[in-house]
């Protein structure tokens, strides 16, 4: 980051951008990686990489944040609203049932039948550094002809560790995937995201859009619609930084991870959410669960707080958020049943065993 500063490549030029690109590649396991401004960003081009329009419907969680679905509005299509099961991530079972029943697949194209649309991606988000059941996601995918984007901005270091994904990172199964590096994620630029495929003409053409489709930069000639999506060489040398921390950082999460879980599972009623099976986690957010009481989330944030302690809850779903009203949605019950019980509790890489420690006390003592 000096030398960034001190030799004054601090913006969109400077060697660090392809130097992370080229480490971030090397660490997933891809051929490459393109840079972009944060993971909406990258999410917006992976759609566009997908060839969605506005006549095109996108299958999306309800139970994520709300910029994994916002980049189907900027393309003009619409989302298609599915459950989560118990990892937090997409339902396969529903996924596939939605897929026969509710839809024709004629001449390689998936048609909703309520809205004549044509499906033609999904976006697939890997919770809280969980993992989503790619194994069964992927086979209908295939069927199906729909592409897979994998929205891994909360995931990256998670890799299968079994099973036909052996070793294959979160965002690497997919057509595409894109990571962000906002503050809160276990890695950080200030900002920042990336996209990674196997497909090397898909990263190109990712290249390519991301920075204003030059096709002469020396003239400054343009052949299609490009996006100032470029990282700064500045979070580009942060990223790196940071990179080189990244197995430290997951290694500080897993030990709080256990130590929460540890003690929540034997108080009646709670548990720490489990990551699934088959899987090496980032550990990255820590999810206590009200098996019961879906009052007692709100009233423990607020006993929380007056322990001057921090947290939140899940977010509310979003198909039921304002700008989404109306739009369609297939058999919501997982995800409407986890946002009333569910409370995030502290999970920074700064916290020590002391500071767990803290938060456990409170939830112990919780009434």
């Amino acid at each position: 980051v000096t030398d960034a500063v001190e030799t004054e490549w601090v913006s969109t030029a400077g060697p660090y951008v392809s130097d992370f690109e080229k480490k971030l590649a090397e660490y997933v396991h891809t051929p490459a990686a393109v840079s972009t401004q944060n993971g909406t960003s990258a999410l917006h081009i992976s759609l566009l990489l997908c060839g969605v329009t506005r006549e095109d419907a996108v299958i999306v969680p309800t139970l994520t944040f709300i910029a994994a679905v916002n980049p189907t509005k900027y393309v003009g299509a619409e989302p298609v609203f599915m459950d989560c099961d118990d990892s937090l991530c997409m339902d396969p079972v529903k996924l596939q049932k939605f897929c026969e029943t509710e839809c024709d697949f004629t001449d390689g194209k998936l048609i909703d039948r309520q809205t004549g649309r044509h499906i033609k991606a999904m976006v697939v988000v890997h919770v809280f550094g969980n993992m989503a059941d790619m194994e069964a996601i992927m086979p209908i995918a295939a069927k199906y002809n729909i592409k897979v984007i994998e929205d891994d901005t909360e995931a990256l270091g998670t890799y299968y560790t079994t099973g036909q994904y052996k070793g294959k990172f979160a965002g690497t199964i997919g057509d595409l995937g894109c990571y962000s590096f906002n503050g809160n994620k276990i890695i950080t630029t200030g900002g920042g995201g990336m996209i990674v495929s196997n497909n090397q003409e898909l990263l190109d053409h990712a290249k390519h859009l991301t920075t204003q489709a030059k096709a002469d930069q020396a003239n400054f000639i343009h052949d299609e619609i490009g996006f100032n999506y470029r990282m700064t060489n500045l979070q580009a040398a942060l990223g790196l930084a940071q990179l080189e921390q990244l197995e430290g950082f997951i290694k500080t999460k897993e030990a709080n991870y256990f130590r929460y879980k540890d003690a929540i599972d034997k108080i009646d009623g709670l548990h720490v959410q489990d990551f699934r099976d088959g899987i090496r986690s980032n550990y990255w957010f820590y999810s206590v669960v009200f098996e019961k009481d879906e009052t007692g989330r709100d009233r423990l944030i607020e006993e929380l707080k007056e322990n001057h302690i921090q947290s939140r809850p899940i977010w509310e779903l979003i198909s039921d958020q304002i700008p989404y009203e109306g739009s369609r949605t297939y058999e919501l019950e997982r995800a409407p049943w986890y946002w009333h019980r569910v409370v995030n509790v502290p999970c920074s890489t700064n916290l020590d065993a002391s500071g767990v420690d803290r938060v456990i006390n409170v939830i112990k003592n919780f009434k």
